[in-house]
């Protein structure tokens, strides 16, 4: 019973995170498992956001970087996951991806293989243009 609390409260706050982002965000699934999903069924490649609620770097990225005009253009061309590394149901996730600072962003392609990554803010130009540059990886490999 105590297990089942426990997993209930892990999946409200996973939708809490999820849900709370300002308007024009990508749609962010909360969990690396359900972006994996996701991609092999879309073929398109993933992009973890490895974060958590007390990161002020991560909170800049949350509001200011990921609903951005320059950032839309790449909205649908990927699949998203924001990962809290606070909630102990994504500790192998973040282990697996090596999380040691956030936010920490891994850009996988669509079987999941790591395509680059990224640990640290950035401007929302910045950042549009590691999204092309990622795309341009997909497609070579």
């Amino acid at each position: 019973m105590k297990k089942t609390i426990l997993l209930l409260l892990a999946a409200a706050t996973s939708f809490a995170l999820a849900s709370d982002f300002p308007k024009g965000s990508p749609a962010f699934t909360a969990s690396a498992t359900s972006a994996m999903s996701a991609a092999k069924k879309s073929g398109k490649p993933i992009i973890l956001v490895f974060s958590a609620a007390w990161c002020p770097p991560c909170q800049t990225m949350k509001h200011d970087v990921y609903p951005s005009e320059e950032v839309k253009a790449f909205q649908d061309k990927f699949v998203w996951a924001y990962i809290d590394v606070d909630d102990a149901s994504n500790e192998s996730a973040a282990t697996k991806y090596g999380v040691n600072g956030i936010p920490h962003i891994e850009f996988l392609n669509a079987e999941g293989k790591e395509i680059d990554k990224q640990v640290g803010a950035t401007s929302a130009e910045a950042f549009a243009k590691t999204l092309s540059s990622v795309l341009t990886k997909v497609k070579k490999s």
